[in-house]
């Protein structure tokens, strides 16, 4: 699907007083697909239908992304993690699957460390992470990110363009695997949508959050409360091998799967890779 087949094939749901764009398709146990940063739900579209062949999918914007609200206000790990679970609750949903990208990771921790706190209000029943800082000592943040969480962040919005934009992505991708004019337009197309810049130095405060929070949301992890699978393109600079080895080394029992010629986003580089990896994750 090109983007406007997908948002065409969704809806929006009146979350928390937010407006947020959503997608459910597929029958079986629930999957949610959360992403990452500063992209859109589209990016799981190369992997959808065989997803919703075997489950049943829901993916959305995150609040302050694609084509959901972008208000003015603080924008939290806690405050996304609301929205999914009343999301899901609207959607008769009380218990899922989830998979999770970049940003999506952080909020799937979020989620999951409530649940070993006794005060999620769904039951997770297993978790698959693609590349995103699961730990902040291993997260090589670009500079461009930096700068962005720095007190100039507002100020280096400005000179923000689609080539600064292009140039990051093209650094984070694989060489094998470069992103395609298609992708580059259609995600810079979503970031600007509704004065969507503005909310990129709101949403980036999500690396001082990892930092906040790191003991509580590695606790889940550490735990293994249920199935985890860490997918991971190696080629990623920012969370890629050095991060999967760090995860070997704190997670017991760690179930990884290592992707060759694939970068920070592997469910777009390489997505047949990931399916494999997802389809015998769940099958076992």
């Amino acid at each position: 699907m090109n983007v406007k087949e997908w948002y065409k094939s969704g809806e929006f749901t009146k979350v928390n007083e937010l407006k947020i764009f959503n997608k459910r398709a597929g029958t079986g146990e629930t999957l949610v697909c959360i992403h990452g940063f500063p992209s859109s739900s589209w990016d799981f579209e190369k992997i959808w239908s065989k997803l919703t062949a075997r489950f049943d999918v829901i993916t959305f914007d995150l609040i302050g992304l694609g084509k959901s609200a972008k208000p003015d206000r603080a924008l939290s790990i806690s405050l996304q993690a609301d929205m999914i679970e009343e999301l899901l609750i609207q959607k008769n949903v009380s218990k899922a699957h989830i998979l999770a990208h970049d940003l999506g990771d952080t909020i799937a921790q979020e989620l999951l460390a409530r649940q070993a706190e006794n005060s999620s209000k769904i039951l997770w029943q297993s978790c698959i992470f693609l590349n995103g800082g699961l730990f902040p000592e291993t997260h090589k943040a670009l500079f461009i990110q930096k700068l962005l969480i720095s007190p100039l962040g507002s100020f280096v919005t400005k000179f923000m363009s689609k080539k600064s934009f292009t140039n990051s992505m093209n650094g984070i991708f694989s060489k094998a695997h470069p992103p395609t004019s298609e992708f580059l337009n259609e995600t810079w197309n979503l970031i600007v949508h509704n004065n969507g810049i503005a909310m990129i130095p709101r949403l980036i405060r999500y690396m001082k959050e990892r930092k906040l929070h790191r003991e509580r949301w590695l606790a889940p992890l550490v735990k293994n409360f249920i199935p985890l699978l860490l997918i991971n393109g190696i080629e990623d600079p920012i969370s890629g091998k050095h991060m999967a080895d760090r995860y070997a080394i704190l997670i017991p029992n760690a179930n990884i799967t290592l992707l060759e010629n694939s970068g920070h986003y592997p469910h777009v580089e390489t997505p047949n890779k990931v399916l494999k990896a997802i389809l015998e994750f769940h099958e076992k």
